[in-house]
């Protein structure tokens, strides 16, 4: 597959990131204390520039919250976010426009105002998950393995892309986003069913800690000077990867289609011993 058609493919599995606009609002909001901030009393400055600080924390929770939930929504097999963003970023909003607006001997209306604050934060972004997520049918155990896996996989990919994304190569840093979105098939592939994760950790694992490894190798070389052998060298290690990842794939899908084979083969036989005719 040529380099277009990997960009094709991967704009057409893009999903546009949620609540945009309002995230960059949230950014931009708490600048509007600032130029009042400075016509303050000291005490009036310190609560206004608390605020301030409050409210951005609030915007950069929310932002990671609603990306931790795109990551969620996007697997079959997940674990609940363990640090509930949006709520404590809601909290943090609260305390913000609260110290924000308060005046000596406003205290109520100020509690009012950042409840209020709150109460808008969950309606426009929610909560967090709040529970695991598990295919049907399949226990807990098995889904706890398979997410553990997945997140240790992740983590590779995002350290390869962080030290590729280093080296300001735009075409190299394209080539591993198409690398990484032929893994993440394996991944979709092994939470749909828990069952093939024995097949596949070695992918999940020792090949993409070394893809990481290779490309921090490679980053640390850009860093001294650019060497095209060098990345001649790692393109074709992820040519050579995606292959096994594609073929792995689509191998577990093959063992899927052989099992229903063999599944549908034993009732026909066990029809004709009742003596029924399949259709």
């Amino acid at each position: 597959m040529n380099g277009g058609a990997r960009r094709a493919d991967r704009w057409r599995e893009r999903r546009p990131a949620r609540a945009t606009l309002r995230i960059n609002l949230m950014f931009v909001l708490p600048f509007a204390l600032v130029p009042g901030a400075f016509m303050q009393e000291p005490v009036g400055l310190a609560l206004r520039m608390a605020a301030f600080a409050l409210m951005l924390l609030a915007a950069w929770l929310t932002r990671e919250g609603v990306r931790a939930e795109e990551a969620f929504d996007a697997r079959r097999v997940a674990r609940r976010p363990a640090v509930p963003r949006k709520g404590f970023a809601a909290a943090a909003l609260a305390a913000g426009l609260a110290l924000g607006v308060y005046v000596p001997g406003g205290g109520v209306a100020a509690i009012a105002v950042g409840v209020l604050g709150a109460v808008l934060h969950l309606g426009a972004f929610g909560l967090d998950p709040m529970r695991d997520k598990h295919p049907e049918g399949v226990d807990g155990f098995q889904s706890d393995r398979v997410a553990r896996a997945v997140a240790e996989a992740e983590t590779h990919l995002a350290a390869m892309r962080a030290a590729i994304a280093e080296t300001g190569d735009r075409s190299l840093l394209e080539r591993v986003d198409a690398f990484q979105d032929r893994a993440r098939a394996l991944f979709r592939s092994v939470e749909s069913d828990p069952r093939r994760l024995t097949s596949a950790r070695r992918y999940l694992g020792v090949y993409l800690l070394g893809a990481c490894d290779a490309a921090k190798q490679y980053a640390a070389l850009d860093r001294q000077a650019r060497d095209g052998h060098a990345q001649a060298r790692l393109i074709a290690l992820l040519d050579d990867l995606e292959r096994d990842f594609a073929a792995r794939t689509e191998a577990l899908l093959g063992d899927d289609r052989a099992r229903l084979d063999i599944e549908i083969d034993v009732l026909r036989e066990r029809l004709q011993r009742e003596g029924l005719r399949p259709e």
